[in-house]
């Protein structure tokens, strides 16, 4: 059979991965593919200590391998949106394949990228670009392709679980001391923005929402905060209360549309998702047939990441030249339905409160009061004693809307017994 000839743009952390993947394993490969799976062409702007390129040509130019005609195959592993969108559209015209890891490319824009590669009759597939090592896409695309699926969330960023983990296990560590920890530790970027504030879950999350539900890429619309308020305080009354902090993205579909959040949520302790710590990744699905099913795996690394770059070009070059006959996103292109995405003040959920009380009499009653007000009920409370002027309490209310909370908040912040602001945490049950 024909063989498979693939070109790497990109030789950092991921593209080394991939590179040594495809020479180490390049029996097992054939043995699963029947075609004999060729590193031909690598583009980078420097060479990498762990990955030896002899016999393979190599260009400072990445554009020379989407333009070498000896190329079928182009792996996009450059990452950002600039370059990368240019490198992948340039590819489609010529007619190659392009495997991805850019889930920002993907989530910002996917859908005129998909258009152009059904266009050209070529595949563009992504599955490294959410969660690592984990076949999500697969496992949703294909493997729960007879379900109809209702909810989605998982822990899809390594970085904001380690420093949440982190902060949980030392008991006494701040959000910023531990940030420092994960960036010596190369776990967080110089620049963690992206990763403690959602960003990079936010563009999974698009995704995600989008094989799940049917529904068009909607990154502009989804919801993002991120855990650099989270503090030692808030985890250990999530604990007293039975409770982890996780950072979530968060999609579900009903008759009012879609959710898209991402968000610091409380997670009951005894669920699976509460018990991934760490860099680990988990995504949990909720279908009508299969029930609820759990995915974990490392979510980052050139093992991990590179393996799904491999399994995206295998299911090329099983089906080469023509390529994945699976649409895109799941659904065929003129199915997906362009369904409303709620605005954070629609959704729906349990909440925790962190207040500072002045010890005064009938503070309780007061905070009870406003509470009953706003039609919220309070299912868990914890005050405690520290003998001071002041003593925090902690709340976990009923299912109540996003503006019934918001505006309770608002007039507990009013009452002269509160001190400060008041912190609050979504809390979910799967």
């Amino acid at each position: 059979m024909q063989a498979v000839r693939v070109g790497i743009c990109g030789l950092g952390t991921v593209g080394s991965g991939v590179a040594n993947l495809l020479k180490q394993n390049g029996e097992e490969i054939l043995r699963k593919t029947g075609r004999d799976i060729r590193l031909v062409h690598v583009g980078a702007r420097r060479d990498h200590p762990d990955c030896d390129l002899s016999g393979i040509r190599v260009s400072r130019d990445i554009f020379a391998v989407v333009n070498d005609p000896q190329v079928d195959i182009v792996c996009e592993l450059i990452g950002g949106t600039d370059s990368a969108l240019e490198l992948v559209r340039q590819a489609i015209k010529s007619g190659k394949h392009v495997v991805t890891a850019n889930k920002a490319l993907v989530a910002q824009y996917g859908e005129e990228l998909f258009r152009l590669a059904n266009a050209a009759g070529v595949s563009l597939m992504y599955e490294a670009g959410i969660a690592g090592g984990i076949p999500i896409v697969k496992a949703i695309r294909e493997g729960l392709a007879g379900n109809r699926i209702s909810r989605l969330a998982g822990i899809i960023n390594g970085t904001s679980n380690y420093i949440l983990t982190e902060m949980e296990v030392s008991g006494n560590r701040s959000f910023a001391e531990v940030l420092v920890e994960a960036q010596a530790l190369g776990y967080a970027e110089a620049d963690p923005t992206f990763d403690v504030e959602g960003i990079d879950a936010a563009h999974k999350l698009t995704i995600l929402s989008s094989i799940a539900f049917g529904v068009p890429l909607r990154f502009d619309a989804i919801y993002t905060e991120g855990i650099a308020n989270i503090t030692v305080e808030d985890i250990h009354f999530a604990s007293e209360l039975g409770y982890r902090i996780k950072h979530l993205g968060i999609t579900t579909q009903s008759e009012l549309g879609v959710e898209l959040r991402v968000h610091p949520t409380l997670v009951e302790k005894t669920h699976l998702l509460a018990q991934v710590n760490g860099v680990m990744n988990a995504v949990l699905v909720d279908s009508d047939a299969a029930g609820q099913t759990l995915y974990y795996g490392a979510g980052a690394g050139a093992g991990p990441t590179g393996s799904s770059v491999v399994a995206d070009i295998i299911d090329i070059a099983r089906n080469f030249p023509d390529g994945q006959r699976i649409p895109n996103l799941g659904f065929e292109p003129e199915a997906l339905l362009d369904l409303p995405i709620l605005s954070i003040n629609e959704t729906q959920s349990c909440h925790y409160l962190r207040l500072q009380v002045l010890d005064r009499p009938g503070v309780l009653a007061r905070i009870s009061t406003i509470m009953a007000q706003h039609n919220i009920s309070i299912e868990s409370l914890i005050q405690k004693d520290v003998r001071k002027t002041t003593a925090p309490i902690a709340i976990i209310t009923d299912e109540v809307l996003e503006v019934a909370i918001i505006a309770a908040v608002s007039d507990l912040e009013a009452l002269e017994e509160i001190v400060g602001s008041v912190s609050r945490i979504r809390v979910e049950s799967f």
